[in-house]
């Protein structure tokens, strides 16, 4: 058992996955939380699929394809930001919108290609095994001022995602917030790419913080169980891409997606089987007391 453990950290390019994929775990995360509770999921796929069109962009201009992504994303972010001010349009509904466009954008650019190469796939589809030295420092810069960025505003990012209108009354920026926290959900999303590619990309940031918010109530201890199932879930998915000869990004995501059905079966308080359990334990009693 040891061996098994032991034997993928012999090879250099096992050992520049594991990082990458413990740091964007990590950060996955802890931004996820905020993600979680601002029931904005769908952002996240609207941001993962906005970045298409500037990878398309960059690929068909021989440009880097994660700048690309990145401006797409962060572009396709603000205009969410500034058109979900409007109180007539629910958020979703203009996530919607620019999440169709977007991914629109991207397959005709792409339909002006004869042919996609290796690059365009392991966007799409992650490559985490064929990470540089240079990629690990980079990913592990980003993440510490992702993360950083989360903690130093954490209060008023949970009173935004909470309840607006109070954020409003109080006299929170909520539109400069708003654009912290869609710039931080790109940045991360486009951060992870090269772990599980922008196909996966939003099960690495939405499962960790939907299974920690199963577990507790709490904001630092939901923070610190998302953070920690995020890393460790992805270090097992290796693991297993490793030892089956499997697909890295695929094995994480199933991994992480186990973590929370086990999870959602076991919680102590919010598992399916345990609650259920509790309620007809709970239920007995009475039941019995009624009758007498």
């Amino acid at each position: 058992m040891i061996g098994f453990l032991l034997e993928p950290w012999e090879l250099p390019f096992m050992q520049r996955a594991f990082a990458v994929a413990a740091v964007v775990g990590l950060v996955c995360g802890v931004v996820g939380v905020y993600v979680v509770l601002r029931g904005m999921a769908f952002i996240g796929d609207a941001v993962a699929h906005s970045a298409f069109p500037g990878v398309a962009l960059a690929y068909t201009f021989q440009g880097n394809l994660l700048l690309g992504g990145a401006a797409a994303g962060l572009v396709t972010s603000v205009l969410i930001a500034f058109v979900s001010q409007n109180r007539r349009l629910k958020e979703d509904t203009v996530i919607g919108v620019f999440f169709a466009f977007a991914f629109g954008l991207g397959i005709v650019l792409v339909s002006t290609r004869d042919s996609w190469t290796t690059d365009l796939s392991s966007f799409l589809f992650g490559q985490v095994l064929a990470v540089s030295a240079a990629d690990v420092w980079t990913v592990a810069g980003i993440g510490a001022v992702l993360v950083a960025v989360v903690l130093v505003l954490r209060r008023e990012l949970v009173t935004v995602s909470l309840d607006r209108e109070t954020a409003r009354a109080a006299g929170l920026p909520v539109f400069r917030l708003d654009l912290v926290l869609y710039a931080v959900v790109t940045s991360t999303i486009v951060m992870s790419l090269e772990a599980v590619g922008n196909v996966l990309v939003l099960a690495l940031l939405i499962t960790p913080a939907a299974t920690a918010r199963l577990l507790t109530d709490r904001l630092w201890s939901m923070t610190l169980l998302a953070s920690v199932l995020g890393c460790a879930g992805s270090v097992a998915g290796l693991y297993v891409s490793y030892a089956y000869d499997l697909a890295a990004g695929g094995s994480i995501v199933v991994v992480l997606t186990g973590l929370f059905a086990l999870t959602w079966l076991l919680a102590p308080r919010h598992g399916r089987l345990l609650r259920g359990r509790l309620t007809r334990g709970a239920g007995v009693p009475g039941a019995t007391a009624g009758t007498s």
